[in-house]
């Protein structure tokens, strides 16, 4: 009989939302294209995975972005080596922030990126620093390794370059501050690069840093894989 009772009520769900009778946002809705100004739910990491294998709708969602706020190119698939094949990735030149050296990204990676800046790295800056972030400091995206650069064992997300490594900030009024001089720090820096981790978690599958490892002490890894794996 219960079994029954929920059958009806998710036909009934589904035909007043084929009818126009309940309307789901689409920051909510996990089959509506991602824009990158919408709220974050927990739906967006789910749309963002999604992405992996559909170029052109990556692509869309990268296009959102107002005009002149980012700076991509489209690459085509290719491989660096023969044993770390690249597909659906973009070269990042800028966004709202300059870095300190273009880089390789998946195309679901920019757009988490994109995301981050947007809805929690620059309100953040503002709010604790007083000032946006005007660079971002980084050692890289791709790298045809193994996890910690082991001889065995399973690939890196660096080897798909679906991962972001960050060491530091640049921010327009001066301030510079970088995670293994400022992650202990008691003041303003220490209480950004926290709220810069935790604004991470909403979109990257995975954020590692200091606290996680000793690995991890001078650098965010923000990284696709995973679900709101945030150390």
């Amino acid at each position: 009989m219960r079994s029954t009772v929920i059958i009806l009520c998710l036909i009934a769900l589904g035909v007043a939302l084929q009818k126009g009778i309940i309307e789901i946002p689409r920051h909510w809705a996990p089959w509506a294209p991602l824009h990158v100004d919408d709220p974050i739910t927990p739906v967006t990491q789910l749309k963002l995975k999604r992405l992996n294998d559909d170029r052109d709708a990556c692509l869309a969602a990268l296009d959102t972005v107002p005009e002149g706020e980012l700076r991509y190119t489209p690459l085509a698939d290719y491989s660096p080596t023969a044993s770390c094949p690249l597909s659906n990735i973009v070269r990042m030149q800028s966004s709202s922030v300059r870095f300190s050296q273009s880089f390789v990204a998946s195309c679901p990676l920019a757009l988490a990126w994109v995301m981050y800046e947007r809805h929690a790295l620059q309100p953040a800056a503002q709010a604790i620093m007083g000032s946006r972030v005007a660079q971002v400091n980084h050692v890289g995206s791709f790298a045809c390794r193994n996890v910690y650069g082991r001889e065995t064992g399973r690939r890196s997300e660096h080897a798909t370059a679906e991962a972001l490594d960050v060491v530091g900030f640049q921010f327009e009024n001066g301030q510079q501050i970088s995670l293994i001089n400022d992650w202990d720090d008691a003041g303003n820096a220490g209480k950004f690069l926290r709220a810069a981790r935790d604004g991470a978690c909403d979109t990257f599958g995975n954020v590692l840093g200091p606290e996680y490892n000793a690995a991890h002490a001078d650098h965010f890894h923000l990284g696709m894989r995973g679900f709101r794996l945030c150390r």
